[in-house]
């Protein structure tokens, strides 16, 4: 889908607000409400916006520690990383997984209680699988976040 200047506006005003009503957002981009809607309605339906979430305080829901866990595998074959991703994806304290390269092959941002509950997941969920050769868990003191994705359609 080619995205024009109209739509790329939409984009930037949905990622900084998406409960922003349709009226507010038309009157942003320069549009009537109800092309505004046709505009956002297409957006959705070509797979270009994926999905809305809110941002949740982590305390609200008993989470007191947050963390990056860096995983190596120990082979490095199609299979493992397929396992040990799938194997990821069932462990409810997963917030995020990253597969990268270098020296470490999934980055995985976690959710718990408290220092017990990290080392558990880490020893029983993490350490524990076949796939698994090294990890290394980095407490996450702070999270910034840019609210808008950067733009490079025309440069």
């Amino acid at each position: 889908m080619t995205l024009d200047q109209i739509d790329r506006a939409i984009l930037a005003g949905l990622q900084k607000d998406g409960r922003c009503a349709n009226k507010t957002l038309a009157a942003a981009v320069g549009l009537s409400p109800s092309s505004c809607l046709e505009r956002v309605r297409r957006l959705w339906s070509s797979g270009v916006l994926r999905r809305a979430t809110v941002d949740i305080d982590p305390k609200a829901l008993g989470i007191g520690i947050r963390a990056m866990v860096s995983v190596r595998l120990r082979h490095h074959g199609r299979e493992d990383f397929q396992t040990f991703s799938a194997h990821v994806w069932t462990l409810p304290e997963v917030i995020s997984v990253y597969q990268l390269s270098g020296a470490d092959d999934f980055l995985i941002e976690v959710a718990v209680r408290d220092t017990e509950h990290l080392r558990d997941l880490t020893w029983t969920s993490l350490t524990a699988h076949e796939a698994v050769g090294n990890i290394e868990t980095a407490l996450i003191f702070e999270q910034s976040r840019r609210p808008v994705l950067p733009d490079y359609l025309d440069g």
